[in-house]
């Protein structure tokens, strides 16, 4: 095996044991190193220099767009940090270097809030007009999934991981295991998302129990993320609605409404598990194209006649 090979596995295991990172980021960081090492004309730590690291990305920018060059690039920075941190190199070949490019904005894709009602009512009609007590069930389920994913804002990879430790239904509160296992609480501002997610736990007990995850499928195993956004793609047609709805639109929708709202920011950042209010921020544009369609429809100028 070649020196840099070995050193990538060592360290995808220190980031595994010592790190604690999860399976999903383990997997990026994997084919992140694993292209940096195919794509390199030398497969010794030592040989690897600033001009070297220099065609490595501009090869990447050619590649892929810019976020996904910025985690490629980050990916192979934290490798080099490790390699100096356990003095493998004398000197960091990235300290030398100036990586500094535009990444483009993109703004969260959010749902309208009457898309979302008529989301909701296609699931609880299915819930309600079932022909089979199974076809009943899964639109039990599917309508607590939904509920939660827009009640507190949860990532679909969190809501997939919720333990039934995690949820409170006495006190309407759901403890989160976010990213680099930071731990976040957020309380349910809706009685009618509680009776819907105490209805659901009832009408699931038996394999909520024997699993340990709030969320199960019939069969008793854990929900997939996979298995969610089938069943969003489901309802989408069922409800005739033309937009592609992923799990993380709710989560932005989540945000976006309660920024436009006039929540602070910060509490906003709290309750999604950002790490940087500066993640956060990105709603903020999101918030000025409404006030941009607010001015456009409300103000009195347009009513001038001059």
């Amino acid at each position: 095996m070649h020196n840099l090979q070995a050193h990538i596995k060592n360290y995808l295991n220190y980031c595994n044991s010592q790190k604690r990172l999860d399976e999903k980021t383990l997997k990026a960081y994997g084919i992140d190193l694993r292209q940096f090492s195919e794509g390199l004309t030398v497969s010794e730590v030592a040989e690897i220099t600033p001009p070297e690291l220099e065609q490595y990305i501009a090869g990447l920018h050619k590649q892929y767009k810019p976020r996904t060059a910025k985690r490629k690039i980050a990916s192979v920075k934290a490798l080099f940090h490790y390699f100096e941190y356990k003095e493998i190199i004398d000197r960091n070949p990235f300290s030398k270097m100036q990586i500094r490019f535009r990444e483009p904005m993109i703004l969260p894709k959010t749902i309208p809030l009457h898309t979302v009602e008529l989301f909701l009512a296609a699931i609880y009609q299915q819930c309600h007009h079932a022909k089979t007590e199974y076809q009943k069930r899964n639109a039990l389920r599917d309508a607590a999934v939904v509920e939660l994913l827009f009640a507190t804002g949860m990532r679909i990879s969190e809501l997939c991981s919720l333990k039934v430790t995690d949820v409170n239904l006495h006190d309407g509160t759901v403890l989160i295991y976010g990213k680099g296992h930071k731990e976040r609480r957020i309380q349910i501002g809706n009685e009618s998302v509680i009776q819907i997610l105490k209805k659901y736990k009832n009408g699931f007990f038996r394999e909520i129990q024997a699993c340990g995850n709030f969320f199960v499928n019939q069969a008793g195993n854990a929900l997939s993320d996979q298995a969610v956004r089938r069943m969003l793609n489901k309802y989408t047609a069922l409800a005739s609605i033309e937009l592609h709805i992923t799990p993380h639109m709710f989560r932005h929708t989540f945000a976006t409404s309660l920024l436009e709202a006039d929540v602070d920011i910060r509490f906003i950042q709290e309750m999604l598990g950002h790490s940087s209010i500066n993640i956060t921020e990105i709603y903020t544009h999101v918030a000025v194209e409404k006030q941009k369609d607010i001015l456009m429809a409300k103000h009195p100028r347009k009513d001038f006649r001059v």
